[in-house]
């Protein structure tokens, strides 16, 4: 079996030691590459070519955000997930508008950590449980019912910017069927009207335009555990 290839940066040896611990226990993972500065980070992506950077933001000389910016203009391949202690609506609103594959509070668990990497390898995004919950809580409120939506010149009805929060939550065609109660056919129908109305081709793409419009306050297929 191929094992993910993961970098971590983080500037904190002790921390890094933690990391590289637990994910060596982990039989489809292996740490291929560590930094200590947001710049080596970007550095040794280049040339390691990692299939995910667990990246601290508080990281010296260049940002973790910064970082992660030049990670995804030079290396698209490549998913970051961030790692950090503080879990603001205001830095994980920055990750999600970057592009990166997830947030993750530095409390989370190391079976936690490593099921975002693989979620992450899988193409999927990734939030601690606690953010996804806000996000959650927030975004429904926010969306309001028996009313449309009108962002961009494009205009949803209110099931369509249903099924577009919940696919951007990350739930298959099967959890929005069973959530609005509709059929999965249906499902699909509405995902492919997005799609076409949007102009809009993949689910990365759907949850990016959710972010924009503020249907949801987070980045793609929010996983909860």
């Amino acid at each position: 079996m191929k094992r993910i290839t993961v970098l971590l940066a983080e500037d904190h040896e002790i921390v890094r030691e933690g990391l590289r611990a637990l994910l060596r226990a982990e039989g489809d993972i292996e740490v291929v590459g560590e930094a200590q500065t947001g710049r080596q980070a970007v550095q040794l992506t280049r040339k390691l070519r990692p299939a995910v950077v667990v990246m601290d933001i508080a990281m010296p000389l260049l940002n973790g955000l910064e970082a992660t910016r030049q990670i995804l203009e030079a290396i698209p391949a490549t998913r970051v997930l961030i790692l950090s202690a503080h879990g603001d609506d205001a830095y994980v609103e920055q990750v999600a508008a970057l592009g990166a594959a997830g947030y993750l509070i530095k409390q989370t668990s190391g079976r936690v950590l490593a099921k975002s990497i693989r979620e992450a390898h899988k193409g999927n995004s990734f939030f601690s449980p606690s953010i996804v919950k806000r996000i959650h809580d927030r975004g429904r409120r926010s969306l309001g019912r028996g009313t449309s939506l009108k962002k961009g010149g494009v205009r949803l009805s209110s099931r369509e910017a249903e099924v577009l929060q919940l696919i951007a939550e990350g739930q298959a065609n099967k959890q929005v069927a069973a959530e609005l109660g509709i059929s999965v056919k249906t499902v699909e129908k509405h995902r492919q009207g997005l799609m076409n109305k949007l102009n809009i081709h993949d689910t990365a793409g759907l949850t990016r335009h959710a972010i924009a419009v503020g249907i949801i306050e987070s980045s793609v297929q929010l996983t909860i555990v």
